[in-house]
């Protein structure tokens, strides 16, 4: 039917609500847990973990090549799973990386202030002052995990189909709302373009990694992107010799024969990054 992903505030109860609606509707919940996993699966180093999952990356691991890795990684496992239908995503940036698929519901949830804080503290048993600094921590996280992975303000508004406060509404009714719009706003039609988007958005995320992971190629910045009737991939990126760049179109080729392969790859001598 459709896709949810869920964008939330600390203490916006987007756990407890992404759950109610799996139940109601049927869906497959992935929770952070399960996709922080499967980007470990992959092959990212869970000790790297920590300095980039939702949260703002320090300085030099921004500029670090781990970074790319990381978003490799994690674009890849939120792909997977929406290719599954009929699932519910939370966090990690999700309403971006599925932005054009058609059947995609993406929503975010917050609430005052207050009401965090009220919430953190009877969860925690904290303090007032303990449950503002986890608030402002995490917020900043969020908003600097986003800008820097996708350039996007997470609390811009329209970057959602809905925003509702959590506050105003308990979570069965916001469950309530949901599962309505879920099945209002998905068609077969929407459901047919979304599940081609997402293979076509896979079989190109699969590419990049397979050319950056398995075959080493020291390309930076590398993007496949495929167009939409699905019979060419373009590659972007930057290299620093000709050689690396015939090498990369040679075994997308190979790996994926029945398309087209184009190359807009930029080579710049003496290119490093950071590692």
């Amino acid at each position: 039917m459709a896709i949810v992903a869920i964008s939330r505030q600390v203490a916006a109860l987007g756990d407890e609500i992404a759950s109610e609606i799996s139940e109601k509707l049927g869906y497959t919940f992935c929770s952070r847990k399960q996709i922080e996993n499967r980007i470990i699966e992959l092959g990212f180093p869970r000790e790297k973990m920590e300095k980039y999952d939702e949260r703002r990356p320090g300085f030099f691991a921004s500029l670090a090549k781990g970074r790319d890795e990381y978003l490799n990684y994690l674009q890849y496992a939120v792909l997977e799973a929406a290719s599954k239908e009929n699932c519910i995503l939370i966090g990690r940036g999700a309403f971006v990386i599925l932005e054009d698929i058609p059947n995609l519901i993406s929503i975010r949830f917050v609430a005052k202030e207050s009401i965090r804080i009220q919430r953190l503290q009877k969860e925690f048993n904290w303090t007032e002052k303990q449950a503002l600094a986890r608030i402002t921590e995490s917020d900043t996280n969020r908003q600097g995990f986003h800008k820097s992975f996708f350039n996007v303000n997470n609390e811009d508004a329209s970057h959602y189909l809905l925003t509702i406060n959590t506050g105003l509404l308990d979570k069965t009714e916001v469950a309530n709302q949901i599962v309505g719009c879920v099945k209002h706003f998905s068609t077969p039609e929407k459901e047919a373009r979304g599940k081609k988007r997402i293979e076509n958005l896979l079989k190109a995320q699969d590419l990049t990694n397979k050319l950056l992971f398995e075959y080493k190629l020291n390309i930076n910045f590398l993007r496949a992107i495929i167009n939409d009737e699905g019979t060419s991939i373009t590659l972007q990126g930057v290299a620093d010799s000709r050689a690396v760049v015939d090498r990369a179109i040679t075994l997308s080729a190979k790996i994926l024969p029945s398309l087209s392969i184009k190359s807009a790859i930029n080579i710049v001598q003496d290119f490093k990054a950071c590692q």
